[in-house]
């Protein structure tokens, strides 16, 4: 018999259709489930939606919930006893490294500055700083992580890998107080977790360096928002947040005028092709599920 999986979108019943032993079934956020859907053993949440958008209580089947990004905090502590959990790892590792390497890049080339002064018609020559020979810690040794030292291996910096423990090329999170000090960026890239939620704190911050960048790609619960505003608005730490806390940002907060900082509403992963990205983790996983093996990408652990 094919395993029913609920999908939230035509794109995903078209490539889950295409899978041998599955059969895809159609629902709509905020509407009732589909006739069926008592059947289904896997669902797929649509894109950053978190677990009170379904109705787990009418899933009596239900056995894996494969999402399509990777952050599974909405997720994790609300599945009921025997549901598993699968991430999109891999799906969008690539595009949000990209968006740490572009924020650097906008904030040491001045790029902000100098399209000020070309709406203002202004020739304002002057020497930019440089990611060339920068220290950059990055916090979470994943996929993203990964992904973001390839790419600055073009940019002749000196990368340190902090990870949940140690190995080789890889500091242990409990080396993390003494590695802060002599690093120019410092990026994080770790899940939200008990360990991880308020992480950087005024102490985090405080042991960084004058005139550091801190990146935030990963989650706005890492980070102590009011412990940051006070580091900004000192001048003394500038930062590129992906992700804020709250979030969305609502009118009016503080950090919109934060000086110091670059801002994008979490698009890190929103690239073209993140989609498509997304879906084909999510019919890999899937596929080993109906054919009886472990998804690879299955939440372990402390979360």
């Amino acid at each position: 018999m094919a395993v029913t999986v609920l999908v939230p979108d035509d794109y995903g019943v078209t490539a889950l259709s295409e899978i041998d032993g599955v059969q895809p079934l159609r629902y709509e956020i905020g509407e009732p489930l589909p006739d069926g859907a008592e059947r289904a053993e896997v669902l797929i949440p649509k894109f950053l939606s978190r677990a009170d958008t379904v109705d787990l209580t009418r899933l009596p089947k239900l056995r894996l919930v494969q999402l399509i990004t990777a952050g599974a905090e909405g997720w994790i502590s609300e599945l009921p006893d025997g549901v598993r959990l699968s991430t999109g790892r891999g799906a969008h590792g690539g595009s949000s490294a990209e968006w740490v390497m572009a924020a650097l890049l906008h904030i040491y080339r001045e790029l902000g500055g100098f399209a000020d002064a070309q709406r203002a018609e202004q020739w304002t020559f002057h020497q930019t700083g440089t990611l060339i020979g920068k220290r950059i810690l990055v916090i979470g040794a994943g996929d993203l992580a990964t992904e973001l030292v390839h790419r600055l291996s073009g940019f002749d910096t000196t990368v340190t890998l902090v990870g949940t423990r140690a190995r080789d090329g890889v500091h242990g999170i409990d080396e993390l107080p003494g590695l802060l000090a002599e690093k120019d960026v410092v990026v994080l890239t770790v899940p939200v977790t008990r360990r991880t939620v308020g992480m950087v704190d005024a102490a985090f911050l405080a042991a960084m360096d004058d005139n550091a960048i801190l990146v935030n790609i990963a989650r706005g619960s890492i980070v102590d928002t009011n412990a940051l505003l006070a580091e900004l608005n000192s001048g003394r730490l500038r930062a590129a947040l992906d992700v804020t806390d709250p979030e969305p940002l609502p009118p009016g907060h503080p950090l919109w005028t934060a000086p110091g900082l670059l801002l994008t509403p979490h698009v890190g992963g929103s690239s073209t092709g993140s989609f498509e990205r997304g879906y084909a983790v999510a019919c890999a996983e899937i596929t080993r599920f109906a054919t009886g093996e472990e998804p690879k990408n299955l939440v372990r652990g402390e979360y």
